[in-house]
Formats: C-alpha cells, sequence, structure tokens
C-alpha cells in the first residue's frame, strides 16, 4: 500500500467512525413492539400500546393481563387478555347431574378446553357457554377462564382497570355482591352438580350448583 492509498484508507476509516459517533450521540431509539401486560387487544387482532390504539383509531376487544414471557408450556400462547366487557349472568348448566368432562383442576390453564367441553356435552345445554360463544368474531376466540386462569386475572386487576375504563369496557368490580364471577372449572368429585365461582375482589372460590346464573368474565389466548 503506498501513501496515497494509507491516506485513503485513513480518511474512510475516520470518517466512518465519525458516522458511528453520530449515530450514538443522536440516541436514535426504535420502537419496543414486544408485547407488555396492558397493552391492548384489538379488533384487528394487533396488541398495541393504548396511545397506539387511540392514535391509529383501533377499536379495543381485551387488555393483556398475562404474558408468557418464560414460554412456560403450562399456558398456551404468548399470554392472554381479558375481554372489556361482563357476560350478563347465566346458568354453567341448564339442568343437573351430567358432567360436562371439565378437567375439574384447580391448577391448569385450560379455560379453553374447558369451555368447549361445557359447550359440546350431549343431552345437556351449557347456557353460559352459549353466551360466550356468541362473542366470537374479529377472529378472537374468547373463553371462560379456568380457576387457575382466574388466579392471574385477580393478581392483575389493579392494573389493568385503568385501562379497562379507558376503552370504555367493565371496569373489575370490588364490591362483594358484584365481584363472583363463573369459572370453566368444575368441583372435582362433584362434576355432575358444582363448579367453581370465583370473587374477582378478594380471590375467595365458592362451590356453586350449575343450574344458578351468575355472570362470567372471558379471556382470550393471544398468539403474538
Amino acid at each position: 500500500m503506498n501513501k496515497t492509498e494509507k491516506y485513503i484508507h485513513g480518511f474512510l476509516a475516520a470518517i466512518a467512525v465519525g458516522i458511528l459517533l453520530t449515530s450514538c450521540d443522536a440516541h436514535i431509539e426504535f420502537p419496543d413492539t414486544t408485547m407488555q401486560p396492558c397493552h391492548i387487544l384489538c379488533t384487528d387482532g394487533k396488541v398495541v400500546t393504548i396511545d397506539q390504539c387511540e392514535e391509529q383509531g383501533k377499536s379495543p376487544i381485551g387488555v393483556v393481563f398475562y404474558v408468557n414471557q418464560g414460554g412456560s408450556e403450562e399456558h398456551e400462547g404468548t399470554g392472554y387478555a381479558v375481554y372489556l366487557w361482563d357476560i350478563a349472568p347465566e346458568m354453567f348448566a341448564d339442568s343437573l347431574g351430567v358432567k360436562q368432562n371439565t378437567s375439574a383442576s384447580l391448577t391448569k390453564y385450560d379455560g379453553n378446553g374447558n369451555t368447549f367441553a361445557i359447550y359440546n356435552t350431549r343431552d345437556m345445554g351449557s347456557p353460559l357457554a352459549d353466551a360466550v360463544f356468541a362473542i366470537w368474531r374479529y377472529g378472537q376466540s374468547a373463553y371462560i377462564p379456568s380457576v387457575a386462569q382466574m388466579q392471574l386475572l385477580y393478581r392483575a386487576k389493579a392494573s389493568v382497570n385503568a385501562y379497562i375504563k379507558r376503552c370504555g369496557g367493565d371496569p373489575i368490580p370490588d364490591e362483594p355482591d358484584k365481584c363472583w364471577y363463573w369459572t370453566s372449572t368444575e368441583v372435582s368429585g362433584q362434576e355432575s352438580a358444582k363448579a367453581w365461582l370465583y370473587s374477582l375482589s378478594s380471590g375467595a372460590m365458592q362451590e356453586t350448583p350449575k343450574d344458578q346464573a351468575h355472570k362470567a368474565r372471558p379471556i382470550i389466548t393471544l398468539y403474538q
């Protein structure tokens, strides 16, 4: 390499370093598109921040309350969103005496499978499952959460309620007479007669005859 070539090589290297330093000094930031709790699920299937939802004129349908950050196989998908609105009180089953084939597990995150099981039971109807299936639109498959999934929602309630309100949804209540919701989990050993109610005010559970009418709060599994 002659002197001229060395000079040109050094000059170009100096320009490259200068560009790198300028870029660092400018603090160019790229948007973080990672799904986070309290992000908003929209009717087009996108999960965005509340500000992006409003700025882009999207229609919200749920609020993210759990993100499966470790990729745990116990959970389907990458997280869960809570539907913005309650389902009006309905019976878990329109009669008693038949198991509806849920897992009856207090630890499984299997509300989706449970909801299909109670919907698909022969010789017995489920007004509750019918009501939840009726809101399946926009490609979002909402379902009745299991006991374990309700526990996740209960722990996140304080965080997500402000976003539910901002989206025009029904805030998760604290009042003792308004806080009880159906889970999709039957009571083990009494599956033909009872399922679990869950208090989103206190985290308490209550065995309840399936022919009683109570409200539900659907959730949605996310795949982002």
